[in-house]
């Protein structure tokens, strides 16, 4: 039990602790404002000391001009397209995008419903036909320009209500960079100059350079919204990055495109011809790419057979199984130019077979002996007739059974005919002198293997056109005879391209071996001699398969002519690096990169450190054997 003066005491007690705790409180919240202040100020004095991205990327200063800004030590402008034409073709932006200069673009794409477009189309489809209306009553001329926005304005109704199109507001902006306000004035110039061209209307910022910097910013943001209405169409036209596609089912794989990195598969006989041709430097990889496209061909079971100057395809050869077939004054394989085709199923009379080999010959014996004036040339065609005859081969013969004849045969006959001894004389060098043996010969060449290289490296210079015309003949006749998938590769092809006579076989050649399922492939680095030359330029335009490597300086303006290239496909082929160029299949082209496996690249390398060593591992690997080290080299 407590007493009166304990529970007084207990009451005390507690309202002392409850005034402390108060107190304790009270001054808590008193001291609470200074401590966040000083947390505070720590942080920003932390904050101050710590690097950021943006510090990192952050200009050191900007100065704002009324039409640029100064970025740094940079020069910037905005430019901004306010109009288009009527019409517009698809990649008109493209030669902006290939201008080789630093610039950012961006495009704002705004929906608009298609409600409310057609809503608006509508009005004014409605006071067009009213104007043309009242035109008509009071007898005024027809206004063109009404018509024609009258027949747009349906069309674009039409359109959007089935779906087919949508509408927009679309905004361009294309930002400059230069590092002088002169360099700066030129580019704007060249911009506007390359809008203008296309007749898109375009104007540089006033007063609002640094809305339109902020503009083409990766930041999503329009400060200008300078906007024009279009429909999908002509939107889609705009779009900057258009690169062709050529990756089909069927083909073989040419590279890669460095453009969106797909794969370029691609069959040349899919096309109108399945001819090509290969333009580069020495050095910058048509040998390389053409035996990479030879390799996989023979893969997909095509034929085919190659004039090789540098014996370039030699290890390639050896390596599949080919037949290497070496053309020279003291070589045991022979062509006689004076072997007639066969025609395919019969379907040629031996009048016309005789008559074009003639022809042909004929075209060999010019180059063999030199311009021939008027009378010589019908010498040497009846000489011809006459060393057939001798033969017995006429328009009336089998000439499934008759014996070709040989250069001397027609050396006979100039000798015994009036007015062709002279030209007999000159014959003689070929049959009797320093260069016979190459055409004195019947033909004692086979090709019945899938692949069969021809070799005139060892020929002097003087005969090496004389020969490869030759060849290219026999292989012509040969095609003729059989039809099937082949393809011919004649290498260092400016060779033929010296003589007008070689030169307008090829081309004929060119022109006719759709017929027998044959693609040939022209390559040369002397791009001036072959397409200056007219037969040149005509292959050109008959060969559906084009490949630009690497170009030279000298020939790059004639290249750009000839192929309608861009700017920046220009440079592109001033600067790209070994076996890449431009790929054109078609009507569409792509920027190449020509990639091999490790396998393939040790059968078609033409560097000479890498066929070195491959030849030295050759020798290893025979010493190893010789030596009884099968068993570890097989490990």
């Amino acid at each position: 039990m407590f007493k009166p003066e304990q529970i007084k005491s207990e009451e005390e007690r507690e309202k002392q602790s409850r005034q402390s705790a108060e107190e304790r409180n009270a001054s808590r919240q008193e001291e609470s404002p200074a401590l966040s202040r000083e947390l505070v100020e720590e942080e920003k004095t932390y904050r101050r000391g710590s690097l950021s991205i943006r510090d990192l990327i952050a200009p050191a200063a900007i100065e704002v001009s009324p039409d640029f800004l100064k970025l740094g030590s940079r020069f910037v402008r905005t430019v901004f397209v306010v109009n288009y034409p009527r019409y517009i073709s698809v990649g008109w932006f493209a030669p902006i995008i290939n201008l080789n200069s630093t610039f950012d673009v961006s495009m704002f794409f705004y929906p608009v419903d298609s409600a409310v477009v057609l809503n608006q189309l509508k009005k004014k489809v409605g006071n067009l036909e009213a104007q043309i209306i009242s035109d008509a009553e009071k007898g005024a001329a027809r206004d063109p320009l009404r018509e024609t926005a009258l027949h747009d304005i349906e069309a674009l109704r039409d359109a959007l209500t089935q779906g087919v199109e949508k509408f927009f507001q679309f905004a361009l902006y294309v930002t400059l960079y230069a590092s002088s306000k002169q360099e700066l004035d030129r580019l704007s110039d060249e911009v506007e100059n390359i809008f203008g061209s296309r007749l898109v209307y375009s104007k540089r910022v006033f007063y609002q350079a640094e809305q339109g910097f902020n503009s083409t910013l990766p930041l999503a943001n329009d400060e200008l919204y300078i906007a024009f209405n279009m429909n999908s169409s002509p939107v889609a036209s705009s779009f900057p990055f258009i690169s062709s596609e050529l990756t089909s089912d069927s083909g073989i794989l040419y590279g890669i495109n460095r453009h969106n990195n797909s794969l370029i598969l691609f069959d040349r006989f899919s096309l109108q011809n399945a001819n090509s041709v290969v333009f580069a430097t020495s050095g910058a990889g048509k040998s390389y790419t053409i035996k990479l496209e030879v390799l996989r061909s023979l893969m997909l079971g095509t034929e085919v057979i190659i004039i090789d100057p540098e014996n370039e395809y030699k290890h390639l050869s050896e390596a599949v199984g080919g037949t290497y077939i070496n053309i020279s004054l003291a070589s045991e394989n022979k062509i006689n130019p004076f072997d007639l085709p066969r025609s395919v199923a019969g379907e040629a009379k031996a009048e016309d077979i005789i008559r074009s080999q003639v022809i042909t010959v004929k075209g060999l014996v010019r180059l063999m002996l030199g311009e021939l004036t008027h009378e010589e040339d019908s010498i040497v065609d009846r000489a011809l007739l006459e060393t057939y005859a001798k033969k017995d081969i006429t328009p009336d013969s089998d000439l499934s059974k008759v014996e070709a004849p040989i250069m001397q045969d027609l050396q006979d006959i100039l000798e015994g005919m009036e007015g062709g001894s002279e030209l007999a004389l000159r014959l003689k060098k070929y049959t009797q002198g320093t260069f016979a043996g190459l055409f004195n010969s019947p033909t004692n060449v086979k090709m019945e293997n899938q692949l069969v290289c021809f070799s005139v490296r060892d020929l002097e210079d003087e005969l090496r056109p004389i020969a490869i015309y030759t060849v290219v003949n026999y292989i012509w006749n040969v095609v003729r005879s059989e039809l099937k998938k082949r393809i011919l590769v004649i290498d260092e092809a400016w060779w033929l391209m010296q003589h007008e006579d070689s030169a307008k076989f090829i081309y004929a050649l060119v022109k006719r071996c759709r017929k027998y399922y044959l693609g040939v492939t022209t390559i040369t680095q002397d791009v001036n001699d072959f397409l200056v030359s007219a037969y040149g330029q005509a292959i050109v335009n008959n060969s559906a398969l084009q490949l630009l490597l690497k170009q030279s300086p000298s020939a790059i303006e004639l290249v750009q002519k000839t192929f309608a290239l861009t700017q920046g496909e220009k440079y592109l082929l001033l600067e790209c690096g070994v076996g890449e160029g431009i790929f054109f299949a078609g009507n569409k082209h792509v920027a190449i990169k020509v990639v091999a496996s490790y396998t393939e690249d040790q059968l078609i390398t033409s560097d000479p450190q890498q066929l070195l060593e491959i030849e030295q591992e050759k020798k290893e690997f025979a010493a190893d054997m010789l030596s009884g080290g099968e068993g570890e080299t097989a490990i």
